[in-house]
């Protein structure tokens, strides 16, 4: 069983979107996965994405995918929300994910807007609602217009608000007035998919975060949110700010790059990563230790 939610925050706060541990010959590393995903969760997070960007989808198996999600509900899917990133730019292909994830135990499905082939806005309403008729499990829509090429514009969000399974959208569109107007207008739970805009967004309505610095830092961002949340906006804005090197830091280059980076350098499970993505050259490295130390990370 999935962990309680309401329908203000319908995959809780604090999500981080995992990385996938390969082993040293490039393998995937299950036992790592479950390492890491509890770490996570201990650390305060009430649910993770598996086999989104910063777990490297585009060069993992379906059959990984499978495995990776099957793998981590058996480690912590009684604690937290394990969220299944489906989407791809083939809508058959996205339902197929869909459906397995379902029949796995997945307890919500992330779907990325269909990036490179460029669909109008009347192509990506069909394609979401195709993909939360095909399982019956809530959605979170992810526009990321930098990656997709499309962003989802306010009024097709504002109509896919309409399906009962598409609950939530993690917005790394960074525009803040347009997020303003499709927060008020779709009802959906906004979750910042931009570490940089997270208190900014919770400002406008956003409900929390799908992180990636929250491999490093997720009990700062449990504490900003719920600082937020029950009116000490000074001392979110406190934490913000102390965050902010990591937030750079962890951005300098592609993401999963610098976070596997600074798994790593904690000890915690994350191996190599599979090309084209790249190890951090040793400069890379030492700033990252630099950004992260700067924002209080213990190394």
């Amino acid at each position: 069983m999935a962990p309680t939610s309401t329908p203000q925050t319908p995959f809780g706060r604090v999500l981080t979107a995992m990385v996938t541990p390969f082993t040293a010959d490039g393998a995937l590393d299950l036992d790592g996965a479950q390492r890491l995903a509890t770490h996570l969760v201990d650390a305060g997070n009430d649910g993770l994405v598996i086999n989104g960007t910063t777990g490297e989808s585009p060069t993992t198996s379906d059959a990984e995918k499978s495995d990776l999600v099957r793998a981590v509900l058996e480690a912590v899917g009684d604690r937290a929300h394990i969220i299944a990133g489906v989407g791809t730019n083939d809508t058959h292909h996205s339902i197929e994910l869909a459906r397995t994830a379902e029949r796995i135990g997945a307890h919500g499905l992330l779907v990325v807007t269909p990036y490179y082939n460029k669909p109008p806005q009347e192509g990506l309403y069909r394609h979401f609602r195709a993909i939360a008729d095909a399982a019956d499990l809530p959605v979170m829509l992810y526009d990321i217009p930098g990656r997709s090429g499309v962003p989802i514009d306010t009024e097709t969000i504002v109509r896919l608000a309409e399906h009962p399974r598409i609950v939530a959208n993690k917005d790394a569109k960074g525009d803040l007035g347009r997020a303003s107007w499709a927060i008020a207008r779709s009802g959906l739970a906004w979750y910042s998919g931009d570490d940089m805009l997270n208190l900014p967004l919770l400002s406008v309505g956003a409900v929390g975060f799908v992180s990636v610095v929250g491999h490093v830092v997720t009990p700062e961002l449990r504490t900003l949110v719920e600082a937020y949340v029950s009116g000490d906006v000074q001392k979110a804005t406190e934490i913000h700010q102390k965050l902010l090197p990591v937030f750079t830091g962890m951005f300098r280059t592609q993401g999963v790059m610098t976070t596997k980076a600074a798994l790593a350098l904690q000890g915690l499970p994350a191996g190599p990563l599979r090309a084209p993505m790249v190890e951090l050259s040793p400069e890379e490295t030492a700033q990252l230790k630099i950004d992260l130390a700067a924002g209080g990370v213990q190394l």
